[in-house]
């Protein structure tokens, strides 16, 4: 647990060592994102490792399992988040998405079958989303520029710092068998990567810049997830997000930026 404690530790110390020493985007670029060399550079990076190694995996997982046996998978280990939701919930002083991240834990991990089914949704308790990111936002810790993880993809220097606490508040980090902490780690990267197949034909057909309008896309749904989908409409006000509900704000150099599809209550 301690080896992987400094692994992570390094990765986020070298990431934002990078971007540092990265060149700022030219005159005129989105200000939201002034380390746009490296950003674009990491992307076509994480690119060629999704198209030569996690897309072809996860469509071989999507074909080899049936679609029951994915959403069991898939249920298994959002039951693990909501752990760490409800954890962020109380961090944030939200009592009432807290009770509902508690009592989804305990009624799919009892009734559920540890996870594997999900009676909370069928009984209306909601799933609220919530990451350490999150959490330190709603303490007033700015987002920062928009930074591009290695492997991990679109994030910002906030919530890339923030990715060592995510790790460890999921229980699947505190499991003592190495061996099956690494395969749920990975299965459930798999699974994760399967539930976006498609996704990407989408954002190529999207824009003529895939990074600008992924960027753009994601920010916005960051910011959406971090005001619980109520972000504020005052004008003028900078919270370190594009505002792409106020045209005058919207970076001028990006005219093709689209929304984002939201997630519910939050991002994965």
């Amino acid at each position: 647990m301690k080896t992987h404690a400094r692994t992570l530790c390094k990765l986020a110390a070298a990431s934002v060592a990078l971007a540092l020493s990265a060149c700022a985007s030219a005159p005129g670029g989105n200000p939201h994102d002034p380390w746009e060399n490296y950003n674009r550079s990491m992307t076509r990076f994480n690119t060629a490792v999704d198209d030569a190694v996690m897309r072809p995996v996860a469509t071989a997982y999507q074909k080899a399992m049936p679609q029951p046996v994915r959403t069991g998978v898939g249920n298994f280990f959002d039951n693990l988040s909501d752990v760490w939701s409800f954890v962020n919930n109380v961090l944030q002083a939200k009592p009432e998405r807290a009770l509902h991240s508690f009592w989804r834990v305990i009624v799919n991990t009892t009734i559920g079958l540890g996870g594997v089914l999900d009676p909370a949704s069928e009984m209306r308790i909601r799933r609220y989303r919530e990451d350490f990111g999150q959490t330190l936002a709603w303490w007033g810790v700015p987002p920062g520029p928009y930074f591009v993880v290695p492997l991990l993809g679109p994030s910002t220097l906030r919530d890339a710092l923030s990715m060592p606490a995510d790790y460890y508040g999921n229980p699947r980090a505190h499991v003592h068998s190495i061996r099956l902490r690494n395969s749920l780690a990975a299965l459930s990267f798999v699974d994760a990567r399967s539930r976006l197949l498609g996704v990407e034909d989408v954002l190529s057909g999207a824009s003529i810049d895939d990074y600008a309008f992924t960027r753009d896309a994601w920010l916005q749904k960051r910011r959406n997830d971090v005001y619980d989908g109520n972000p504020p409409a005052e004008p003028g006000q900078d919270d370190g997000y594009p505002d792409y509900d106020n045209p005058d704000a919207a970076p001028a150099a990006q005219p093709d930026a689209a929304p984002a599809s939201q997630a519910d209550g939050g991002a994965p």
